[in-house]
């Protein structure tokens, strides 16, 4: 559980520094790089340790499916929210799809 909370904090941490500029488009962008990068640094600061932590327990694999889950939950709530985008039947078919891939990728273990 602790690699899933801290996949999840570095995932909101990543999703603010690659999309949250997009709200400033007048910001010159060598700021918007710096700040983006400043921003991900905390995403690292969360990620490393939670695919140290879950290695063992989980697979490389498993680890790499685990976050995208949560990337695309926290992204569509990101969108909806901060960027005003409306959820539409396609987030759900992805999400779906991603749903496969993390029964595949847990299919059979132990």
């Amino acid at each position: 559980m602790k690699t899933v909370l801290l996949l999840l904090c570095s995932n909101i941490f990543m999703t603010i520094a690659w999309y949250g500029h997009l709200k400033y488009r007048r910001a010159p962008l060598l700021t918007v790089i710096v700040v983006s990068w400043l921003i991900a640094f905390l995403e690292y600061c969360f990620q490393v340790p939670a695919n140290r932590i879950g290695y063992g327990q989980f697979t490389g694999f498993q680890l790499k499916i685990i976050q995208e889950v949560i990337t695309l939950c926290v992204f569509t709530v990101f969108a909806w929210i901060y960027l005003g985008e409306e959820i539409t039947w396609r987030y759900g078919g992805a999400f779906l799809c991603i749903l496969g891939a993390v029964a595949f990728a847990f299919w059979g273990r132990a």
